[in-house]
This record gives structure tokens, C-alpha cells and sequence, in this order.
């Protein structure tokens, strides 16, 4: 039996072999070695979780509601279906971790180290992932309604299917990103590197994209009614294809206007 008092004396004493009913009582385990622990469907409301190793750890349809994980390390952590809702997730070390499914509506994942994370189907809405590294990362069917990736590095990264509605994408870097269906409604990617980018059958209506780079995109059956791309950079109509907007549109200069939408 675990010792009555601080969780303190709880990472001192059981951080090594921390198990499901001790995290349980203690409603977290801050700053405890939990590296491949089994805790499937773990349920803590606002749990101390900050400086934790669960690397590898199974987290799986866990509920986590406000949990504080600044400067966790969950590499590699399964979360698929996790409720990470309202979480302190920034500065954390989380590279191939699996969030599939999950859902983190206000979540806090500032500064965190994202690369090559699972994040289809996830949820994201009023989400922070500003200047977080989420190259190569899937985020296929993702729902980030107004969430923040701004000065975030996401070269490669998936997000087909994506709705990026009212998201904030200023100064991202997502060169080569795959943005096939993406709704992106009233979106900004004020300078943003968009190069090399392909955005087919797209929604970019009343969409920002002031400054950005877009040298070597397509842009293919694309809607962008009031979408601002006057001041884009390296656009080769070429590569703007059956693409429709209104009289709100903004192209670069020597641009023909496009078609209205149906």
C-alpha cells in the first residue's frame, strides 16, 4: 500500500512500478516513471501528470479531463480514443504518439515536439498548437475548428479531409503538406509556407492567405469566395485549376477572375 500523504511521496516511493490503482488514488503521478505501464481506460478528472515519463505507455479510451502534462514524455504513448479535453499539454516530448480518435477540445500542446503523431480523426477545436513540430504528422478527418497552429512546423504533415474552419495558420511552415478536401472557412495562413502544397476539391471561403508562399502548389476545384490570395507569392496560374470564388476574391494582380460558385 502506497504511504498516506503528498503525491510527492508518491513519485518518490512508487514512480517506478506506479500501477492503475495507485495512480487512481493519487489522481496522477507527477514526475513518475510509468514507461510502458498498462492503464487502458484510466479515468482522472484534472490529474498531475507534469514531467511524467509514460513513453510507450497504454493510455487507451483513457479520460484525462484537464490533465497537466507540461514537459511530459509520452513517445510513442497510445491514446487512440483518449479524452484529453482542456489538458496542459505544452513542452512536451510526444513524437510518434498515437491520438487517433481522441478528442482535445482546448487542449494546450504549445511548444510540443508532435513529429510523425497520429492525429486522424482527432478533435481539435479551440486547440493550441502554436510553434509545435508537427512534421510528418497525420491529422487526416481532423476537426480543428478554430484552433491555433501558429508559427508550427508541419512540412509533410496530412491533413486531408481536414476542417481547419476559422483556424489560425500564421507563419506555419507546411510545405508539401497534403490539404486535398480541406475546409478551411474563414482560415489564415498569413505568411505561411504553403509550397509545394495540393489543395484539391478544397473550401477555402473567406480563407487569409496574405503573404504565403505558394510556389509549386496546385490548387484544383477549390472554392474561394472572399479568400484573399492578392499578396501570395510565387502562384503560377497554371496551377490554378476550375477553381471558383466571387466579386469578394482577391487574386494577384494579372490574375483572370474566376468563375462564380454554384
Amino acid at each position: 500500500m502506497l504511504p498516506q500523504g503528498s503525491r510527492r511521496a508518491f513519485a518518490q516511493t512508487a514512480a517506478p512500478q506506479g500501477t492503475f490503482d495507485q495512480i487512481t488514488a493519487q489522481n496522477g503521478c507527477p514526475g513518475c516513471d510509468l514507461k510502458l505501464e498498462s492503464l487502458r481506460t484510466l479515468k482522472l478528472d484534472m490529474p498531475d501528470f507534469t514531467g511524467v515519463n509514460l513513453r510507450e505507455a497504454d493510455l487507451k479510451e483513457a479520460i484525462l479531463t484537464g490533465a497537466r502534462l507540461a514537459g511530459a514524455d509520452l513517445r510513442r504513448t497510445e491514446l487512440e480514443r483518449a479524452n484529453l479535453d482542456g489538458a496542459d499539454m505544452t513542452r512536451s516530448s510526444m513524437r510518434g504518439v498515437d491520438l487517433e480518435k481522441a478528442s482535445l477540445i482546448k487542449a494546450r500542446l504549445s511548444g510540443s515536439d508532435m513529429r510523425d503523431a497520429d492525429l486522424n480523426d482527432a478533435v481539435l477545436t479551440s486547440a493550441k498548437l502554436d510553434n509545435t513540430d508537427l512534421r510528418n504528422a497525420k491529422l487526416t478527418r481532423s476537426i480543428a475548428i478554430g484552433a491555433n497552429f501558429s508559427g508550427s512546423k508541419m512540412d509533410g504533415a496530412s491533413l486531408e479531409r481536414a476542417d481547419l474552419s476559422s483556424a489560425m495558420l500564421d507563419n506555419a511552415r507546411l510545405p508539401y503538406a497534403g490539404l486535398d478536401r480541406i475546409i478551411a472557412v474563414d482560415a489564415s495562413f498569413r505568411n505561411a509556407d504553403l509550397s509545394g502544397t495540393r489543395i484539391t476539391s478544397g473550401d477555402l471561403t473567406d480563407a487569409d492567405l496574405s503573404g504565403a508562399n505558394m510556389t509549386g502548389a496546385l490548387l484544383r476545384n477549390t472554392r474561394l469566395p472572399g479568400a484573399k490570395l492578392k499578396d501570395v507569392r510565387g502562384l503560377d496560374p497554371k496551377r490554378m485549376i476550375n477553381l471558383c470564388g466571387d466579386a469578394r476574391t482577391e487574386l494577384p494582380a494579372g490574375f483572370e477572375p474566376l468563375k462564380p460558385c454554384s
